[in-house]
């Protein structure tokens, strides 16, 4: 039997919503996950640049929307959803205002649920459409600790 969808959807899944009571593999235990620690930061807090003068939390948030939006539409058939992305254009929004917050929130929410289905169905894949898979838990991971970097108050619990 193949377990990979299964290892997949629970790293994933402990990624954004915090681990289960069970088992913690990425987070701490107790942790609550990426987004409701999102759903506590403030329009002011998600807009300001991280203090190295790198990118904004929202920029983050867009950034990780954007690439799961595109493996949403290579689950659903799209062969070559990358082919002429703009991935600039993810790292440009800066700032957001009350409403723009609510709503990349809830779409970044949208899309990372849709890819968390994904991840769980079985299916034929290259060795490259395979790495993309396994990159896409990685690449979520790896933001959620930079979004803890710029701000120390949604960090997770420690060990």
């Amino acid at each position: 039997m193949n377990d990979l969808p299964l290892v997949l959807t629970t790293l994933f899944g402990e990624l954004i919503d915090g681990p289960s009571p069970a088992a913690a593999y990425m987070l701490n235990g107790g942790d609550r996950g990426l987004l409701r620690a999102l759903e506590s930061l403030s329009v002011a807090a998600a807009s300001a640049p991280s203090p190295s003068g790198g990118a904004s939390i929202a920029a983050h948030v867009d950034h990780l929307r954007f690439g799961l939006e595109l493996m949403n539409r290579w689950s659903e058939g799209d062969a070559d959803p990358w082919t002429g992305a703009d991935w600039a254009a993810s790292w440009r929004r800066t700032t957001v205002d009350d409403e723009e917050w609510a709503s990349l929130r809830e779409r970044f929410g949208g899309e990372a649920r849709r890819w968390q289905v994904a991840l769980g169905t079985p299916r034929a894949v290259s060795a490259t459409e395979l790495t993309a898979v396994i990159a896409s838990v990685a690449h979520l991971a790896y933001h959620l600790g930079a979004i803890r970097q710029i701000e120390p108050a949604i960090k997770g619990p420690r060990a």
